[in-house]
């Protein structure tokens, strides 16, 4: 019980760091500016004539969280390195496991808040059809756990610099591979060029989050895409652990 309460304290001390400052806001304002734009405008959710938000609302998700999902993560541990609190905080008879999830939880929690925040829009299709709830239900899940990766590699990259750009941009490359290793048109240029070498293709096919994510926008819930998120999100922060750990022993 100890450990979690721990893990409860460090989760509590980063949300209120969050909106003890304008980033919180920022971050929530210009989301929810994004999603109510690209759903309306780009997505022309009333020229559909469709009660539906996959292909106007959770199908530019990916591409939200591959900006502002680093943008939230990269102050986790490059700026307690940075002001020097990070050995204070190693050195307190807290784990660092119990210190990693506690801040992942905080950042993770934040996220979820900021998509609970659109529901407006599910009020919207609900008043002008009769959409499959289950199915809009699946789709922020999934929306959620492609949040929790893409925030486990900020995590990761985070941990590695004291800089909070530099974090930044190695967790927007990486995201950017884990998205375009699943995306149509990367994917058919690469089985034309490795023809002979489909399972490579295959196998790059399914680290991607596209690959996974598709599903839950469709509303299946399917148990493999749901191990995908959760092992990419438990392999981001045990690999933070390891650097932390290598940091705390020099």
């Amino acid at each position: 019980m100890s450990a979690w309460k721990n893990i409860w304290t460090i989760t509590k001390r980063e949300l209120g760091a969050y909106f003890g400052s304008p980033l919180a806001y920022v971050f929530i304002v210009i989301f929810l500016l994004l999603c109510g734009f690209f759903t309306f405008m780009v997505g022309r959710f009333f020229d559909r004539n469709q009660s539906s938000l996959i292909e106007s609302f959770f199908i530019w998700h990916p591409w939200f969280y591959l900006f502002l999902v680093p943008a939230v993560g990269m102050r986790l541990w490059a700026d307690e390195r940075r002001v020097g609190t990070l050995e204070l905080l190693l050195t307190m008879p807290v784990t660092p496991w119990q210190a990693i999830v506690g801040k992942f939880l905080a950042s993770w929690l934040f996220l979820a808040l900021a998509l609970a925040l659109t529901f407006p829009l599910w009020i919207t299709v609900n008043y002008l059809g009769s959409p499959d709830n289950g199915v809009i239900l699946t789709g922020y899940l999934g929306s959620w756990l492609l949040a929790g990766a893409f925030l486990g590699v900020s995590c990761m990259t985070s941990s590695i610099t004291r800089s909070q750009v530099v974090s930044f941009i190695m967790a927007v490359v990486i995201c950017l591979f884990l998205i375009l290793a699943g995306f149509p048109p990367v994917t058919d240029m690469m089985s034309q060029f490795a023809r002979e070498w489909q399972w490579f293709v295959d196998v790059v096919t399914s680290l991607s989050v596209m690959t996974h994510f598709d599903g839950f926008q469709k509303g299946v819930l399917d148990l493999r895409d749901t191990v995908y998120f959760l092992s990419a999100i438990g392999f981001s922060l045990f690999t933070t652990s390891v650097i932390l750990r290598t940091h705390r022993q020099s």
